[in-house]
């Protein structure tokens, strides 16, 4: 399939009268030329705003402080809806789902375009009867289900705000980042099912009840009993909870119908939440402008996706609904794309039920996380021999770095002619700053180039430039899908320290980066101490609420290991009272904690009893110095003992990280 991007270096020239000879030339173009490329996305996707723009961007337009499309309004939804039209063959799906308990009977559930629209509208318009106004947020505990997409939908449609949580994180979890938005409404189910075991849900969901006291309402999801598990009634009598509770499909059933209606570029879309490194998750806010244009933008051009008029276009990105990629796959929809949506482990019963639904439904591209295709690759999983992977042109990975010998594996055992799509970017962006495209060559264990509209560089701590060799991944210019702000940051100080604390103005990502001279790039994992298990984030003060709750637990500290090409390695350290020793019983206790209150993606691979955390003059635990010691860096070359508290405690880690094997 000839590559997009060629398609738009081709419309450019001849609109623009341009002459970008090659991927380079256009990249280079659109980083130098910000507002003109941008407007010409908006005119390639042909956006539609009842009112114009007066400019792209703000004149004098920094970071932070952007501000595009001004005068514009637009609608997520709407965009999405474009795709119902008469030339679209009847019946065409726009989403195909199936669950664990669906592909053991060998069948999907569809969901045509029209299907999508009439459901959405019909709970658009339940929502705004139940009180809900543009700029309500309203919070859902859904997994990875169709009702999901549609609660999504139907809240973007009347200016309302999504934000959303999956059914495998604890009460704390969901609790932390639910307070901060004050929800007017939840959308929960029942529980879910989840290799073959059934999370039951429904006394979580009273308790939100009553932690969450801005709800007024309550929509349920009846899906265990559907997934495969046991379903019943909630136990709401046990909390005296006052508010409306309607039944999903009670709240379709009436015959109102809503009309997506037009907001201001900016509006608020989703919050989506960081993984809470230093204090409670960030509610990182995105507009549905930025949203949609940085969506069509990485799905045309860094994905290769088509429109499936006739349904032949079909776009599977396995994803928990707790993860961006959720969030990224559902966006396919922006293009007039088939989403394809998998609720359930994707290795069981047997090692290859992904690569059986990716078959059955007849997906075209694949994407999940890289430690999904290095599983694979472990366990023998031969794709070719076992499923019809004819349809399939692509693979698409994220979340962590894909090791070379995985690209070898997909060509060997997948299909010889693929073309691995790997991208970089995250929760905080809602899209990619690396990615590539079929026009480029592939080298395993690198991604092709660096995205369209993104000025990424890689730079030292001087902030300088460094040419093929490993530093900060920064962005010199504003993109139009960057955090509107964070909820609840009312002087802009958490927002400002997450990403412009290092370098005034140009915003530090948090990963490390390899420019090549050919303009592939390498990441090296995470710079900071987010924890990222199976391309899953969450913060480590996330986990040391849960692990310090424990009360022989004085303190602690856990750093997550990725090595390029290795197993990542997530060791928690804990500090325990006087006379308490770490033995089988108390470690069992700990374990169980952070499965249930947290998540079981975040069992450390080893615990072990400390005397001291080592932390700064004021206070602050030294997780990324204990990081890099496992890394293989000298002390001296990653803390300065006099901004210690207890310069001393490095010692034992520095013993502890020359007893294990480090890369080189």
């Amino acid at each position: 399939m000839e590559a997009n991007t060629r398609k738009l270096r081709d419309w450019l020239n001849a609109s623009r009268g341009l002459e970008l000879e090659d991927y380079e030339a256009l990249r280079r173009w659109s980083v130098e030329h910000v507002e003109d490329f941008w407007q010409a996305l908006w005119e390639r996707f042909e956006l539609q705003s009842p009112t114009p723009h007066r400019r792209v961007l703000n004149e004098g337009a920094g970071m932070p402080g952007a501000r595009w499309f001004e005068g514009a309004q637009v609608n997520y939804t709407g965009q999405v809806l474009r795709h119902v039209a008469p030339s679209r063959a009847a019946g065409v799906p726009a989403i195909v789902f199936r669950n664990e308990r669906l592909h053991a009977q060998g069948r999907s559930e569809e969901i045509s375009w029209d299907q999508l629209q009439d459901r959405s509208a019909a709970l658009a318009a339940r929502l705004r009867s139940l009180g809900v106004e543009r700029g309500d947020r309203v919070a859902a505990y859904l997994p990875n289900i169709p009702q999901a997409v549609i609660g999504f939908l139907a809240c973007a449609s009347i200016g309302a705000v999504w934000t959303l949580c999956a059914t495998d994180m604890g009460l704390a979890t969901v609790r932390d980042r639910f307070r901060q938005v004050d929800p007017r409404v939840l959308i929960a189910c029942d529980g879910s099912v989840y290799g073959g075991k059934t999370a039951d849900r429904r006394e979580l969901v009273a308790s939100l009840l009553q932690e969450l006291p801005t709800l007024q309402a309550l929509v349920l999801v009846p899906y265990l009993e559907q997934a495969g598990g046991a379903g019943g009634p909630f136990p709401f009598d046990a909390g005296g909870w006052k508010g409306q509770v309607l039944q999903w499909d009670e709240a379709l059933a009436g015959k109102e119908r809503a009309t997506p209606e037009p907001v201001p570029f900016a509006h608020p879309l989703w919050i989506v939440y960081s993984s809470g490194t230093t204090g409670l998750p960030k509610p990182i806010v995105h507009g549905h402008g930025g949203v949609m244009l940085e969506m069509l933008k990485l799905h045309a051009y860094h994905l290769n996706l088509q429109p499936s008029a006739q349904g032949e276009e079909r776009f599977h990105w396995y994803s928990s609904s707790g993860w961006v990629m959720w969030n990224l796959a559902v966006s396919a929809l922006l293009l007039g794309t088939t989403v394809c949506v998998y609720d359930g482990h994707p290795s069981w019963p047997a090692a290859d039920t992904l690569w059986q639904f990716a078959d059955q439904v007849g997906a075209t591209f694949l994407g999940a996380g890289a430690a999904y295709y290095t599983g694979c690759m472990k366990a023998g999983v031969q794709p070719r021999k076992s499923v019809d992977v004819s349809r399939l042109r692509a693979l698409g990975s994220t979340g962590s770095p894909l090791p070379p010998q995985a690209y070898t594996w997909g060509y060997e055992e997948v299909k010889p002619d693929l073309w691995w799509a790997v991208i970089a970017g995250g929760t905080d962006l809602a899209s990619a700053f690396l990615g590539g495209t079929p026009e480029l060559p592939t080298v395993a264990g690198e991604m092709q180039a660096r995205c369209l509209g993104a000025d990424i560089h890689a730079w030292n701590e001087q902030g300088q430039d460094v040419n093929d060799d490993v530093g900060e991944l920064v962005c010199l210019q504003p993109m139009p899908s960057m955090p509107l702000f964070f909820w609840g940051d009312n002087d802009n100080r958490r927002y400002l320290d997450s990403y412009f604390d290092t370098y005034p103005g140009v915003w530090r990502h948090g990963d490390w980066l390899r420019i090549t001279p050919s303009g592939s790039t390498v990441v090296y994992g995470r710079s900071d101490a987010t924890l990222n298990r199976h391309g899953h984030r969450m913060g480590t003060s996330e986990l040391y609420r849960v692990v310090e709750a424990v009360p022989e637990v004085l303190d602690s500290l856990v750093v997550d290991i990725e090595y390029l090409g290795r197993p990542s390695f997530m060791p928690l350290f804990v500090v325990l009272r006087p006379g308490v020793t770490l033995d089988a019983a108390l470690e069992a206790k700990l374990r169980n904690a952070i499965r249930t209150e947290l998540s079981p993606r975040f069992l450390p691979d080893q615990i072990v009893q400390v005397s001291e955390v080592p932390r700064t003059l004021t206070g602050k635990k030294q997780e990324l110095p204990v990081k890099k010691l496992m890394l293989g860096r000298k002390l001296q070359e990653v803390v300065n003992k006099d901004a210690c508290a207890n310069a001393q405690a490095f010692d034992w880690y520095v013993a502890y990280a020359q007893s294990r094997e480090t890369p080189a």
